[in-house]
């Protein structure tokens, strides 16, 4: 059935808005219904009949007071915030102010066009009838994003398209001169140019067709068009980068450190195709170990003031989707020039320690080298030394597909790290470090990207060897400058919120376990231990799910208050500059520093800093997007198939359910659970059977099958079979 066309102006106009504008301008003065309409430019008696209704409708709620007859004022303790909108998925949301102590609910009528994210200025108000203060949207200040991805829906004189953002509440409308090349049912990016005040929808119009719905380029690029993020680069960055001369020259080298002598060598993921970080490793004379830390020199190709430097800022990071990269840099710099590859020279910039057999720092030195990496290993490689202490390689996990022999020298050198590693490690963990070893979701995809595996990545002790000495690196880098009291970009990381802690505590105590909330030293050591308790049982990926949500959120800041989640007083980011511009930007303060400058803005680097913090929000939540989407299309082929699940999640409107073998998330709502008729016990996390008292809570095992799987809205529906006995 056709859509029909929106019909505008038909309904009593409401002026609440303007009303609560005018008069909150001026607070002290009263005003009368001509004024108002005076101020409004309008002269019509419809207008003005409306808007005594509006100021009558006003006063009965108390929000403004009648201060002789006709005139009006606003009270003297209404209050006004500036602050965000934060929408849920039922048309109503929620006003997020940090002067306010909490978030404040906003009806669906006291939006007044505001969307999702965006910044307004906002009434806050107590109902009559329940006395919980509502907020009501007076101004839009900043719309937090003006385009959108969407379904287009092409009618005879006009369009609509609709979002699968379930917080976008509106579709938009796109007039018949503004659907350029789009076919009905294409998925389009579109911009918001208009919301005129009668109008139910905003109007936009269409500045790209992404294609189909459901086909797999469509969908990827849909992802990255939602949080505004590019998928190629303009062609004159392109050209730039191009021409950079990224040959190693005598007159450079001059000028660093040369450690092209020392035993150098990579470990990564098998697929990596950029090598951000070596190390070296030599022992010294006096029997104590030299281990190198050593990065490419990004620094060095992208200069400050080009479009270069300004297209990688804007990124800010590469984005990881599942069957894709979408660089920061283009591929001559990221996969060439500054990758650190096997038998190659580079120019890096590096942190070379001195440590004793105890793992303690007993030097530090920083600055621009140039490195020669003998060996490149991946991750499997480095393991199997670990494990076997053997130099072959089989060749079912060798890069090149066959055995070899490692050189003894890099055997060595791989077996002390690790050990020097596993008491740094240790260290960490008794300062009170919390150890998030989370089953990362990988896929094997086909030529086609199509999935048709799925495996889970866990960290080995090859991961942790490298972790612990970027750790290092990254630590002693901020450590370094945050002594010297300059301007410097840190990865900072608050303690947790204990409200969310009382939460998890909620749950996990359905299982079992508990948090010790005497200190913070007593709250670290029970969510470790929690988390290695729950390794390998059913509800183990909920529970690390749920305590990660109950952390805060590491972002970038000039201002260090340490990072909790790592027990480090100074941590920095400075280990990957091909991917992360908050590295670039480390590097050349420590070399700004180096060379004697004196202490740079802090308000201009706390501007990139929070900059680089949204950017890297939004490649995260790209990122999760493609994980769900790929997880429906894989469970696309799997309809007929019965699977055991965990439930993960229990609401009023059903029961989210965790597949074992594959981690797929799905819903199975309330009404489709047929055995009984069920009811939410909101205590217990749990429905209950009306007739049976049979209970489905948190952690049950259960037997669904695929019911829908939506790759538009990446969301799958489950049939609920029966509980495990």
């Amino acid at each position: 059935m056709s859509k029909k066309p929106k019909k505008l102006g038909k309904k009593p106009k409401d002026f609440t808005a303007q009303i609560f504008k005018i008069l909150s301008r001026e607070p002290s003065k009263s005003f009368n219904y001509k004024q108002i309409a005076a101020v409004l430019e309008l002269s019509d008696t419809k207008s003005r009949n409306e808007i005594i209704r509006d100021l009558k409708i006003l006063k009965a709620q108390d929000k403004i007071h009648e201060t002789e007859i006709g005139k009006y004022q606003i009270i003297s303790k209404a209050e006004y915030y500036e602050g965000i909108v934060d929408m849920t998925s039922r048309k109503t949301g929620y006003f997020v102010c940090d002067e306010l102590e909490d978030d404040v609910f906003i009806p669906f009528i006291n939006l007044n066009h505001a969307l999702d994210g965006d910044k307004v200025k906002a009434y806050i108000y107590n109902r009559r009838s329940s006395r919980k203060p509502e907020a009501e949207v007076l101004e839009i200040l900043e719309r937090k994003k003006t385009e959108f991805v969407g379904v287009i829906d092409i009618q005879k004189n006009f369009a609509f398209v609709t979002t699968a953002n379930a917080k976008m509440y509106t579709d938009i409308f796109i007039p018949k001169n503004k659907i350029g090349d789009a076919e009905h049912g294409d998925v389009v990016l579109v911009t918001l140019e208009d919301w005129p005040k009668k109008a139910d929808s905003p109007f936009g119009s269409v500045i790209k067709v992404l294609g189909k719905p459901g086909e797999h380029n469509t969908e990827i690029h849909a992802i990255l068009a939602e949080y505004g993020l590019p998928y190629d680069f303009p062609i004159e960055v392109e050209a730039y980068a191009n021409k950079i001369d990224t040959s190693i020259t005598e007159e450079e080298i001059k000028k660093r450190r040369d450690m092209r002598d020392v035993l150098t060598f990579t470990i990564d993921p098998k697929d990596a195709k950029d090598f951000d970080d070596a190390l070296s490793f030599q022992v010294l004379e006096n029997g104590n170990y030299e281990i190198g830390v050593h990065i490419a020199d990004v620094s060095h190709y992208l200069q400050e003031g080009t479009i270069l430097d300004d297209e990688a800022y804007k990124r800010a990071t590469s984005v990881y989707l599942v069957d894709r990269v979408v660089p920061m840099l283009p591929e001559v710099l990221s996969n060439f020039a500054c990758s650190l590859r096997p038998h190659e020279e580079k120019y890096t910039f590096s942190a070379v320690f001195q440590l004793n057999n105890k793992a303690e720092v007993l030097d530090a030195w920083f600055g621009r080298t140039v490195t020669y990496s003998d060996q490149r290993f991946a991750y499997e490689e480095a393991q199997s030394i670990i494990e076997t202490k053997s130099d072959v390689i089989p060749a079912e996990i060798s890069l090149t597909g066959s055995e070899y022999s490692v050189p003894k020298p890099i055997v060595d050198a791989t077996l002390k790290m690790d050990e020097l590693a596993k008491i740094l490690r240790r260290k960490r963990m008794a300062a009170g470090a919390i150890s998030f070893d989370k089953v990362e979701v990988k896929f094997n995809l086909n030529e086609e990207a199509e999935p048709i595996g799925v495996y889970f990545k866990q960290s080995k002790d090859a991961n942790h060897l490298i972790e612990e000495f970027m750790l290092l690196a990254n630590r002693k880098v901020a450590e370094f400058i945050g002594k010297q009291k300059k301007t410097f970009i840190y990865r900072i990381h608050d303690e947790p919120n204990e409200d969310k802690l009382i939460n998890l505590q909620t749950v996990i105590a359905k299982f079992g376990y508990s948090i010790n909330f005497k200190s913070k030293k007593d709250i670290s050591n029970s969510l470790n231990n929690l988390l290695s308790e729950v390794v390998g049982k059913k509800e183990q990926n909920l529970v690390d799910t749920l305590t990660i949500r109950s952390m805060s959120k590491a972002a970038y800041s000039t201002e260090n208050i340490g990072h909790y989640g790592l027990a480090f007083d100074y941590y920095s980011h400075f280990t990957s500059p091909i991917r992360r511009y908050p590295d670039v930007m480390a590097h050349r303060l420590i070399q700004h520093y180096i060379d004697g400058g004196k202490s740079v803005s802090e308000e201009d680097y706390e501007e990139k800093c929070q900059h680089s913090s949204q950017m890297e929000a939004l490649a995260a939540q790209a990122e999760r997007d493609s994980v769900k989407y790929m997880q429906v299309k894989y469970m696309q082929d799997h309809k007929d198939q019965e699977f055991l699940g965990v439930v993960s999640g229990v609401t009023e409107w059903g029961i989210y359910v965790e597949i074992i073998e594959n981690k797929c998330e799905g819903m199975v709502r309330i009404r489709e659970i047929r055995d009984d008729y069920y009811t939410f016990d909101d205590k217990q996390y749990a429905l209950i059977g009306e007739v049976s008292k049979n209970i489905i809570q948190l952690g049950d095992e259960v037997y669904v099958k695929v019911k829908n799987a939506d790759l538009v809205k990446k969301q799958l529906d489950f049939h609920y079979l029966r509980k495990r006995e």
